[in-house]
């Protein structure tokens, strides 16, 4: 019997994208600038970067890429208050882990033929009533 062709699975996990942000560093500073350290699930794949601000997460089309962030200070509060991205290539949507109040974002590739294609994520960090928003860029590459 010939093998079966791989077929896409939307029952598959996600690509998951944390950021470990450094709060108390990010407020000091007024940036997230070397108090960032992003890694994905997707090593295998081919993403590249991991421990870095400038993450380069490989995907494809179909795949359903989640963001999340947690504190380096288990006691400072961090969250996503958005992801700025080409929206012909992906478009991030707010969802709350049910029965928590714990956010995330999560989106569908929508294409194959991307080359490298930046986004920057807008951090609420502490009481600070701004986000502080990404300076070096991470991406998503096909």
């Amino acid at each position: 019997m010939p093998p079966r062709a791989k077929t896409r699975d939307d029952s598959r996990a996600p690509i998951s994208i944390t950021a470990v942000l450094d709060a108390v560093g990010a407020l000091a500073a007024g940036s997230v600038r070397g108090n960032l350290y992003m890694y994905d699930t997707n090593k295998a794949g081919g993403s590249t970067g991991f421990g870095t601000e400038e993450l380069r997460t490989r995907v494809r089309a179909g795949d359903r890429v989640l963001w999340n962030c947690l504190a380096l200070e288990c006691e400072a509060f961090v969250g996503i208050a958005g992801i700025e991205v080409d929206k012909s290539v992906i478009e991030p949507e707010r969802k709350v882990y049910p029965g928590t109040d714990v956010a995330y974002w999560i989106g569908t590739v929508k294409k194959d033929d991307i080359d490298v294609v930046p986004y920057r994520i807008r951090f609420l960090v502490g009481t600070r009533t701004e986000p502080i928003t990404t300076t070096l860029s991470p991406t998503l590459v096909g």
